[in-house]
């Protein structure tokens, strides 16, 4: 039985990251993965979906040629060379992981690996555990991942349904889709979509879109993609879908009780992800509900057997998963003391963009911080004006005793580019008089955000 410092079971963001440090700092590592290189983030999450958005965001471009004096008289899309470009994209990266772990000295083990509370793994391909390989390991990182959550609703075993993980390999473009979920993933993949000329509505049960985010982005983002054409449905419980010849009826009920029906030929369900228990059925850790359950250095209830990712819920980002996955390797290779908490930004790259990073407004008042805001529009900024996207906002959250910055929120294009320099902000305990002594270069987008440093401390030039 070959034997490894580290075994990593799961090969997306958050394992084969974990593996290629521990290789670096010279452990025997071993990384055992039942799919893809890359796992969901790469092969059918962040990076298919935000190619098909770079794909939309041309599109929207050419629609808008004319208010930057160039007329585009005609132009076609094809949906098939878009997918073709995607697979190419995600084989371009998958390979750059597969040429890591070769540089690193990671062993890679194709199949699902089963843990046992010894560390042994025994790695299961084709459905059997007989005759396999098993490895042994001093410490083991769980990073299964997680698979899209599907209520169980009426009628939904009688209908075709996309996922996020099927819905871009599509052949042809629907005519019209509905997508249960007005979250991140249903609200990227509604203006991708929209831009290929779908009729689009969205049904999401909470009170508005993007719930967990602050509301005067989740509030400014539906009334944005109204304007494109995008219904949405907020308030609405989904209580059936039932099939009527090629059509599909997505039935849901109001906050107020009344009943509505939307036909349709094509559902997305995007109402969430769960955890993707393979191989760990019997392992015996403590769960918190349906996660993994580990304390601050990430070790599960089992010595040595530690678990990141989508599997332990919180954040689950593909750079939250990173960092937990290092974390746990630093402790594993003698970390004293757990660094303090990340702080992570978290992105949606819909058309705007919202990015973010620390509490919302709402969350800060709940803390007992005394707080104060200060939004500025993006619409009298000079590099916004020149590039014809002046919809959005820069939102800063600070405490007024010491003008700590507790949260930053972005609405507007390419925000997701510039939400790190709010982070660094945060993560060094930075000031609102240090957002303002800051030199930001003219012209750019990202200048508001010492706007509003300025305008919070009453000492605007453009802003009050």
């Amino acid at each position: 039985m070959k034997t490894y410092n580290l075994a990593i079971i799961g090969a997306g963001p958050g394992g084969y990251v974990a593996a290629i440090r521990a290789a670096k700092e010279g452990l025997s590592v071993a990384l055992v993965t039942g799919g893809d290189l890359g796992g969901t983030c790469l092969n059918r999450g962040c990076i298919p979906s935000k190619t098909m958005l770079k794909h939309a965001e041309v599109i929207e471009h050419i629609k808008d040629a004319k208010t930057y004096g160039i007329t585009v008289n005609d132009f076609s899309f094809s949906i098939k060379d878009m997918v073709d470009r995607k697979h190419k994209v995600v084989n371009t990266l998958k390979n750059g992981i597969k040429s890591l772990m070769k540089q690193n000295k990671v062993d890679v083990y194709q199949g699902y690996g089963h843990i046992a509370e010894d560390k042994t793994v025994t790695i299961e391909n084709g459905g059997s555990l007989d005759g396999l390989e098993t490895i042994q390991a001093d410490n083991v990182i769980l990073a299964n991942g997680s698979k899209p959550f599907v209520p169980e609703l009426p009628g939904i075993e009688d209908v075709d349904y996309y996922t996020s993980d099927t819905i871009f390999n599509i052949d042809d473009v629907p005519e019209h889709l509905v997508i249960m979920g007005g979250g991140v993933i249903g609200l990227e993949i509604a203006c991708i979509f929209n831009s290929l000329n779908t009729k689009v509505e969205i049904v999401e049960m909470a009170d508005r879109i993007l719930p967990g985010e602050d509301p005067d982005a989740s509030d400014f983002l539906r009334r944005e993609l109204g304007k494109k054409g995008i219904g949405i449905h907020t308030n609405a419980k989904i209580t059936g879908i039932r099939k009527d010849d090629q059509q599909k009826a997505v039935e849901f009920e109001a906050g107020d009780g009344s009943k509505s029906m939307i036909e349709t030929d094509s559902v997305l369900v995007a109402v969430g992800r769960t955890p993707n228990l393979t191989g760990i059925e019997n392992l015996g850790v403590h769960f918190d509900g349906r996660f993994v359950k580990v304390d601050q250095r990430f070790e599960t209830s089992i010595a040595g057997i530690y678990a990141v990712g989508d599997l332990i819920g919180g954040y689950q980002l593909a750079h939250a998963a990173s960092d937990e996955g290092i974390r746990a390797v630093n402790h594993i290779l003698g970390e004293a003391n757990p660094q303090a908490e990340s702080i992570i930004p978290r992105c949606v790259y819909t058309f705007p963009e919202i990015a973010s990073v620390g509490i919302t407004e709402v969350q800060a008042k709940e803390k007992g911080y005394n707080v104060k805001t200060k939004k500025v529009d993006i619409a009298a900024n000079g590099k916004a004006i020149a590039a014809g996207e002046t919809s959005g906002f820069m939102k800063l959250i600070a405490d007024d005793k010491y003008g700590e910055v507790l949260g930053v929120v972005m609405v507007g294009s390419h925000v997701t580019e510039m939400i790190s320099q709010a982070t660094s902000y945060m993560h060094l305990e930075g000031t609102v008089d240090e957002i303002d002594s800051m030199v930001f270069p003219h012209p750019t987008v990202s200048e508001s955000l010492g706007e509003a440093g300025s305008a919070w401390l009453e000492k605007g030039i453009h802003y009050s």
